[in-house]
């Protein structure tokens, strides 16, 4: 086991510090954008003076960045997750190796903690102080309970995209912008009911400095249920034959630790997982 751990963190540790930027730059957007939409004081509470247009415009902002870092080139190399609840469906769906999982779930985590932690010092008490309270997430007016299923089942519809898209050689390039697209949709609309989350690191890098607790459970495990419930239920329509790979977008040239495609050895297309060949 010991041998293995230090094989994976020697050859993989590129793509778990990708990881870590990758979920700690979405939080970093995800403060600077809360703090300008929330903060008391920001000159676009009188631009943008809705609080639902507010959401809109930061689902939109959110939207984007969360396609921009999919489509990045580096995200490409490690396949963008920046979710424990997704790297973890993978493994279930074995597609990850236990250790590559391993160290993805911590990059993320240390990643996003760390972008929550860079806005605090820089925005100070206009991002930890309330409203805006370190862009935690927490249940709506609705209660916990809403909150659970709401995270359950955008969570679930999140996962069965991207697993669809990205199994198919005809619609695989757009999973970046259909995950994207629903993220925009979930903050502008669902993030009343939950906060919207559907990543586990995502609340921790919020609730850790923010000393908020009380309902981390809900963001602990409706994301990897809600998930898993959607890889089960492509495999129920679809089957595992058609599962492709771990990354969310699969391009030529960039290698993958999760399949095994090194374009340095075999330039050939039959070499990757033919739902990238696009």
């Amino acid at each position: 086991m010991t041998a293995t751990v230090i094989t994976a963190l020697r050859t993989h540790w590129p793509e778990y510090l990708i990881e870590g930027w990758a979920l700690g730059t979405f939080m970093v957007s995800a403060g600077v954008v809360a703090t300008l939409l929330g903060a008391p004081h920001s000159p676009l509470q009188r631009v943008i003076p809705g609080p639902m247009w507010r959401q809109v415009a930061g689902g939109i902002a959110m939207g984007f960045t969360a396609i921009a870092l999919i489509h990045s080139r580096w995200g490409k190399r490690s396949g963008a997750h920046m979710n424990p609840a997704v790297t973890l469906t993978f493994l279930r769906l074995g597609k990850v190796s236990p250790w590559d999982a391993v160290f993805f779930v911590i990059a993320q985590i240390i990643g996003g903690t760390t972008g929550v932690l860079l806005v605090a010092a820089f925005a100070g008490h206009a991002f930890t102080d309330p409203p805006v309270n370190y862009a935690a997430t927490l249940p709506g007016a609705a209660g916990p309970e809403v909150a659970f299923a709401a995270e359950l089942l955008i969570s679930a519809i999140l996962m069965f995209a991207v697993l669809s898209l990205s199994s198919s050689q005809r619609f695989a390039h757009w999973t970046g912008i259909a995950a994207g697209t629903l993220v925009a949709t979930y903050i502008s609309f669902e993030a009343p009911l939950s906060g919207m989350s559907m990543n586990p690191a995502r609340s921790f890098a919020s609730a850790a400095p923010a000393m908020q607790w009380d309902y981390f459970w809900i963001y602990l495990t409706a994301p990897l249920l809600g998930m898993l419930s959607g890889a089960q239920l492509f495999l129920a329509m679809r089957g595992v034959r058609r599962l492709a790979c771990a990354k969310l977008l699969h391009p030529l040239g960039v290698r993958c630790i999760h399949c095994g495609y090194d374009p340095g050895a075999d330039q050939t297309v039959g070499a990757v997982p033919w739902s990238a060949a696009e």
